[in-house]
């Protein structure tokens, strides 16, 4: 057995690398961050609002989802002490002060989509593969 997989470090916080530029934008540009970031943006949501609010989300993934979102600072949860409990997601400041940037990049997408399609039939004619009739995201 190889003994060069299973070395850990353990780095103090303090020395750990700061997430990158590339990391953070991964993050947020995930398929379903954007909606529940610009779902949130407009106040609090409970789950089953933003299970209706992104399309074709499971609910697994809108869990894990807001998990990381919650993890890297982008949204807080609130959990109200009552029968059933009740729990409201929220924008943070941080998410809030992204919010333009990601309706910009929404709206540039919907402007384009049709010339992207177009782009992608005529580049797939040209290199001889099989049209695709569905999207591809």
């Amino acid at each position: 057995m190889s003994q060069r997989n299973i070395r850990v470090i353990h780095e103090p916080a303090e020395e750990r690398p700061v997430c990158t530029v590339l990391e953070a934008l991964n993050r947020i540009s995930g398929k379903w961050a954007i909606g529940i970031l610009l779902n949130v943006s407009h106040g609090p949501a409970r789950f089953t609002e933003l299970e209706r609010a992104v399309p074709g989300i499971s609910r697994r993934m809108l869990t894990l989802t807001l998990r990381s979102l919650e993890r890297d600072g982008l949204i807080s949860r609130t959990v109200y002490a009552t029968v059933p409990p009740k729990v409201e997601y929220r924008a943070t400041d941080m998410a809030v002060e992204l919010y333009s940037s990601l309706t910009a990049l929404t709206h540039w997408a919907e402007r384009h989509r049709e010339a992207i399609a177009e782009s992608r039939e005529a580049y797939d004619r040209a290199h001889g593969r099989p049209i695709d009739a569905g999207p591809d995201c």
